[in-house]
């Protein structure tokens, strides 16, 4: 990946983990929820807190590590001036993000033209979420990919892949049951270069290919 690459998504992780409740009522009352439903407040953020601990260290400023280390990121509402800093480091995050989508998305129109039907349509009609049932090779430069969008942003089916033309082909194993996050598309001269950010855990699925074809293998749960 050139854009969208594992660091950039562990980063966008931190990012919502540094989303705190607007105002403390708003803490407590969350905090009183987890009480009415019988789950430990303080066990599930000291459980998320060691599963983002690493990420955190690795991206926050270094303002922030004593209370990644004493476990108070995120088990008490934050003092003034500490989510002062917190909203600061988000929006210069979200000023980062905002020109990375820019200058993709302005490098894809750009090649936009050169790129098969079927290309076009698979990045443009999302496929965030969908979960690789399958894949096979069926013939010599023929991939076919079978992917559940039951809980995606588009089909919302089972729907088959069908790559032909195949010269390039990078697979993260074990593929089936990965989710497909985010692609970047570009034109080269066999065709075009698919890739993936794959999850979980994060890894990129690469292939080159002359065309793309999407079949929907059943109705749609609900229409767009």
């Amino acid at each position: 990946m050139k854009f969208f690459t594992i660091p950039w998504y562990e980063e966008m992780q931190v990012r919502g983990f540094m989303v705190f409740p607007e105002t403390e009522q708003d803490w407590l009352e969350d905090v009183a929820w987890h009480v009415a439903e019988g789950i430990s407040y303080e066990e599930r953020a000291k459980d998320f807190l060691e599963h983002m601990k690493k990420d955190l260290l690795k991206y926050l400023p270094g303002y922030f590590h004593a209370s990644i280390h004493d476990g108070t990121i995120n088990s008490a509402y934050p003092a003034p001036e500490f989510k002062e800093r917190a909203l600061q480091w988000g929006r210069e995050y979200d000023e980062r993000m905002q020109a990375l989508f820019r200058e993709y998305r302005n490098g894809y129109e750009a090649i936009k033209h050169e790129l098969p039907e079927g290309a076009v349509q698979l990045v443009e009609k999302s496929l965030h979420d969908a979960r690789v049932i399958s894949y096979a090779m069926l013939a010599e430069g023929v991939l076919e990919m079978i992917l559940d969008c039951g809980g995606a942003m588009h089909y919302q089916c089972e729907i088959k892949l069908t790559f032909s033309g195949v010269s390039g082909l990078r697979l993260p194993e074990p593929l089936e049951k990965k989710y497909w996050l985010y692609d970047e598309i570009y034109a080269v001269e066999q065709g075009f270069e698919l890739r993936v950010l794959m999850d979980s855990p994060p890894s990129e699925l690469r292939i080159t290919a002359q065309d793309v074809s999407i079949e929907m293998l059943g109705e749609p749960k609900y229409m767009e």
